[in-house]
């Protein structure tokens, strides 16, 4: 290894932009503004506030800012990936417990590629489900998920309930 954080190593959302006043139209990192009838038509679970445009946009800013670090990351990985496949020189000489040793490590650098990739597409997808007015929805159960859980975690697809559900299956 060479001694980089891995995806679960980093916080990549740590530099999430701050909450801007409520209500306030915002434009996120990628130019696009939210309006606040699309904020307010996002589903809330009863006793929660509607979104705003600025709560929205900051959540879709927390995702963008993880895609783009995702991307980098996955691309340096999968070019790392690619520069130790084609050395031939690697390995030569080595004994059972080195050629091991550099399999589970390679293996391990892939297994963590493919989780930064499926990262990435729960973000997309979240990022998608904002566009299209979905965001917020229980796919499972179809009632809201909690303005507050996806805040916190803003790739949910389900409702806490439904969560467990799956989990305890």
């Amino acid at each position: 290894m060479d001694g980089t954080a891995g995806p679960k190593d980093r916080n990549p959302t740590a530099e999430a932009p701050r909450a801007t006043r409520t209500g306030t139209r915002r434009a996120s990192a990628t130019g696009r503004k939210i309006s606040p009838a699309t904020a307010k038509r996002l589903p809330v679970r009863q006793g929660e506030g509607h979104w705003t445009a600025g709560e929205l946009a900051d959540v879709r800013d927390r995702l963008e800012l993880e895609m783009t670090a995702l991307r980098s990351e996955i691309a340096a990985a999968e070019s790392q990936i690619a520069e130790r496949m084609n050395d031939v020189t690697e390995g030569a000489g080595d004994d059972q417990a080195d050629a091991g040793a550099k399999t589970f490590e390679r293996e391990h650098e892939m297994a963590l590629t493919y989780n930064a990739r499926d990262l990435l597409a729960q973000n997309e997808r979240a990022v998608d489900r904002i566009g299209q007015g979905t965001y917020g929805v229980c796919e499972s159960c179809g009632q809201p998920i909690g303005k507050a859980r996806l805040q916190a975690f803003p790739r949910a697809t389900l409702c806490v309930i439904c969560k467990q559900r799956e989990e305890r299956r």
